[in-house]
């Protein structure tokens, strides 16, 4: 190890010294292997990459740095010390090299782990333990075990002997008589330094797993990952897998409801290919908007006598508004996942987006082609990794956030809601080519921000407490945030009537999912009792000069909304997930899926009924979505609760395969 003359100054804290050139020493070798997994592995030899090998150095400054802030917190003990004396020297090189050790094994799984799946270390290794003799014998016989373990104690022996002269060579060249005031400060700085890199971003948010997705290439993404990163971010999803057996068993059921065109139970194909023939017509502009915490009870469309939305209400009068939608779950990430995908995030405990064994996701805007594609939202996309997700899936995704808007920041979530649209509304005035733009919103949400300017335009409402409450309020900050949003959609549907685009843009609305409370009278008691208004939404595409209006009752989900879009644009694509086009007038029977995360239930809304099963109790349940009355027990509606339950628990099994097994295809083109 290269250490003599390395420091002539004696202004700093040996320890820290010390602490720095086995940081460096890692550093360096990780850089080192970084190199070597970049040419070993590039078999289809694309030029190296200078900004994938920057991250991963980011990565490694991370590991380096968790090691370094653990060394000066234990140093700084006296009995600890590193420069005490030689009986310390020979206690901190056995300490490393057992840490020196525990990265040699990390990397050497890495390296093989690669060289069988195909995928950086991760923490489904772990499964491998499960026969562990069969792995083991795999691994004798088909690696050179013996070769590997020589170098391995090679390397160890060669690391000890090293540390200690390394760290004697310290005790005796680097005692420093450093004030104490002096001595404290430059700790504090190093603890800020390290902690820094450990952050790893001048941002809001931490380096995460999913920035190394950022680059839309696979290969790019995993020479940037480091196999400490990628292996405790995938720790506590080790275990989200699925059982093959279950989901066979219910691919059937699956596949006639979704229409398979070719049904094949042992490959498990889920494909639908829509082809339509080219046209010369302009291609429509779709407009998503994701709308934060759009419940279906509070809003104007369902009665509710505060008269919330009264905007929207008229937009859902000129278009197709669509009463009975349900979103798979409740929370912003896994409504955002369910749209984008096609898929429910049945992912416990956390989301589907932070997992990285589901970033590999076939997405049916991504077969848009010749359209530019936008996502905006006036905060960070890093919030639950949907970053990733998006620029992994979607080529040529521009995604605009709350550093590229004129306005200020308004609270947490970024600018305002008004701001996010108008000036979402001024670049999409400005593109010459057919877009397709999601925009997610977030003002209607704590802390329930209406900024200054807005409030000579959008005028406060004040109610006593009972009246709130009757009709789904909790407060009137609550109530005064869904108004301010019906506020911010008149905002921008009238700018962007002002714009040649209007005219050729579908505009589609949907929740992201509703808010749990009390639906007083407005719906059947189920939706109180049962929970479900956390999932319903309303759902509206609006298009005046596109779309005949229509109010349709029919159940749908959030999950139909992409083969629904693509349908209307005449886009052709294919579909691997669960949602279903729902203008397709040939499809009668159609159901909404909700697996509740926070209340451990998984259920499916038909027309007529919402059959639930709570995983904890093991109950099963029947009621009404459309009156009070019990389900009376007989032979129909026995049939039907039967048919909903087997349905209901085979869509949660292939939930959890596609999650996994939902990988990008290449695009259809349109037929010319």
């Amino acid at each position: 190890m290269p250490y003599r003359n390395m420091f002539k100054r004696k202004s700093y804290p040996a320890h820290l010294l010390w602490i720095s050139v086995l940081m460096l020493f890692l550093l360096s070798l990780m850089s080192l292997y970084r190199l070597f997994f970049f040419y070993h592995y590039n078999t289809t030899h694309r030029p190296f990459s200078g900004s994938a090998f920057l991250l991963g150095l980011r990565y490694d400054l991370r590991m380096a740095s968790v090691l370094g802030l653990g060394l000066i917190f234990l140093t700084a003990v006296p009995f600890f010390s590193a420069m005490k004396n030689k009986r310390n020297a020979l206690f901190w090189s056995c300490i490393n090299s057992i840490v020196f050790m525990f990265f040699l094994v990390v990397y050497g799984c890495d390296f093989y782990h690669y060289d069988y799946l195909h995928q950086r270390l991760n923490a489904s290794v772990l499964n491998f333990l499960a026969d562990a003799t069969i792995s083991g014998t795999m691994i004798w016989e088909t690696y050179p075990v013996l070769s590997v373990g020589f170098l391995f104690i090679l390397l160890l022996y060669l690391f000890f002997k090293s540390h200690q002269r390394f760290t004697l060579h310290f005790q005796q060249q680097h005692k420093t008589a450093l004030s104490p005031k002096r001595r404290g400060t430059v700790y504090l700085l190093a603890v800020l330094l390290l902690s820094g890199f450990v952050f790893g971003k001048m941002d809001q948010y931490p380096l995460r797993w999913s920035d190394a997705f950022l680059f839309s290439d696979d290969f790019k993404a995993n020479t940037a990952l480091n196999p400490f990163q990628s292996f405790f971010s995938t720790l506590q999803f080790k275990d989200s897998q699925y059982d093959l057996a279950k989901v066979k068993d219910g691919y059937k059921l699956m596949s006639n409801y979704l229409g398979v065109e070719k049904p094949d139970e042992n490959k498990l194909n889920f494909e639908r290919s829509i082809r339509y023939t080219a046209n010369s017509g302009s291609k429509p502009n779709i407009v998503l908007v994701i709308c934060e915490s759009f419940s279906a009870s509070k809003s104007s469309m369902f009665g509710n006598k505060l008269d919330p939305t009264p905007y929207f209400n008229g937009l859902c009068e000129n278009g197709v508004f669509f009463e009975r939608c349900f979103t798979p779950a409740f929370g912003t990430a896994r409504g955002v996942w369910a749209t984008l995908t096609g898929i429910p995030d049945v992912q416990q405990p956390k989301t589907a987006s932070r997992n990285p064994f589901a970033v590999d996701q076939h997405i049916i805007m991504n077969e848009f082609e010749g359209y530019d594609k936008f996502y905006f939202l006036g905060g960070s996309t890093t919030w639950a990794n949907i970053r990733g997700v998006l620029k992994n899936n979607i080529n040529g995704l521009q995604i605009i956030e709350q550093d590229h808007f004129k306005a200020d920041r308004a609270d947490v979530w970024g600018i305002s809601d008004k701001n996010l649209f108008l000036e979402s509304n001024k670049i999409l005035s400005k593109n010459n080519k057919p877009f397709f733009a999601i925009i997610q919103t977030a003002d209607n949400h704590r802390p329930y921000t209406i900024p200054e300017e807005d409030l000579k335009q959008f005028k406060k409402a004040t109610y006593p407490k009972d009246t709130l409450q009757k009709y789904g309020f909790d407060n009137n900050e609550q109530l005064n945030a869904f108004r301010y949003s019906d506020f911010n959609f008149s905002q921008f549907i009238e700018a962007a009537k002002k714009e040649a685009y209007f005219n050729n843009t579908i505009f589609v609305f949907v929740g992201d999912h509703g808010l749990r409370g009390s639906a007083g009278e407005m719906f059947p008691k189920s939706f109180t009792q049962k929970g479900i208004m956390a999932q319903h939404v309303p759902l509206l595409f609006y298009s005046p000069n596109l779309l005949k209006p229509d109010k349709i009752r029919k159940v749908c989900s959030q999950l139909d909304i992409m083969p629904s879009v693509a349908s209307l644009a005449k886009v052709s694509h294919t579909n691997c997930a669960l949602g279903v086009n729902l203008f397709d007038t040939a499809k009668h029977d159609r159901y909404a899926f909700i697996a509740d995360p926070e209340w451990s239930t998984v259920g499916l809304v038909s027309d007529s009924f919402y059959s639930v099963f709570d995983r904890k109790t093991k109950q099963h349940d029947f009621v009404s979505v459309v009156n009070d009355m019990p389900v009376l027990a007989n032979p129909k509606s026995d049939s039907i609760r039967k048919k909903m339950e087997v349905l209901a628990d085979a869509w949660f099994e292939t939930a959890k395969y596609l999650l996994l097994n939902n990988k990008k295809k290449s695009p259809i083109r349109n037929d010319n």
